[in-house]
């Protein structure tokens, strides 16, 4: 069911959206070589303890996963690009890891994610890397444009895919964005490719998470054997930026800013 919040309960969104917003950028910030990903979910875990939030991903146990999800934040590195389980693994310098981080503050559920590489570029890897993380930014901020009332949700999908298309990306359908609210999942669903002028319409009050991801040469994937890390089917590197927005009469406002 597709549920549309009141002026009010939008702005009663915002502590989450910042939140989010916070920990996404100490979480980044402590994401140097040398750092293990079980520290960084630990940081995300303290901020969430000393803020009295809710972790949207602890418990989490929908279809497409083994088990419950059993940490924090996502963390996915090179060849993995959504629902990196945190594992022990230590940061080395030109990999490249996508952070996506939800929870829930005073009921309300906020939801975002960025790539960066992590200290210097890897050899020969610079140019690439930046242009994946490039394109993955330039498609969300595409689609953030076109997320106003009388549009439809395939004119984001449509926004999205012509950015992926046009740096050479071929485009996966199996995860997008979607509706936020209560809980982190709902809907819309909102692919990252799709027609202009389909879908359902754009309205007040409509909350999303907007998230295009890309895979460097492929856009098939598979599931590594922890039950939740989604890698790509030809070793090569992803990337993924997201934001929560929630469309409003005067044009779309992004949560989740940073």
């Amino acid at each position: 069911m597709i549920e549309l919040r009141t002026p009010r309960e939008i702005d009663e969104m915002r502590p989450a959206g910042r939140f989010v917003a916070e920990v996404l950028t100490t979480v980044g910030a402590a994401a140097k070589p040398g750092v293990n990903l079980l520290e960084l979910d630990e940081i995300a875990h303290k901020l969430i303890r000393d803020r009295g939030a809710e972790s949207c991903y602890i418990d989490y146990h929908p279809s497409f996963g083994a088990m419950p999800f059993g940490k924090v934040i996502c963390t996915s590195v090179n060849d993995a690009v959504l629902h990196g389980l945190p594992y022990d693994y230590v940061l080395r310098d030109g990999d490249l890891l996508s952070i996506d981080f939800a929870a829930a503050v005073d009921g309300w559920v906020a939801d975002s994610a960025r790539s960066f590489v992590v200290g210097s570029p890897a050899p020969g890897r610079a140019e690439a890397d930046a242009k994946l993380i490039r394109t993955t930014e330039a498609a969300l901020e595409a689609g953030i444009a076109v997320a106003t009332v009388g549009n439809k949700v395939g004119d984001i999908s449509a926004a999205i895919a012509k950015v992926g298309h046009d740096a050479g990306y071929s485009i996966n359908t199996d995860f997008g964005g979607h509706g936020v609210g209560r809980t982190m999942h709902g809907d819309p669903h909102v692919p990252n490719d799709g027609r202009a002028g389909r879908g359902f319409p754009l309205k007040p009050g409509l909350v999303i998470a907007i998230e295009p991801w890309f895979l460097e040469t492929t856009d098939e994937i598979w599931t590594d054997p922890d039950g939740w890390t989604l890698r790509s089917a030809d070793g090569s590197r992803g990337a993924h930026s997201e934001h929560t927005i929630a469309i409003t009469k005067d044009g779309p406002v992004v949560l989740t800013a940073r």
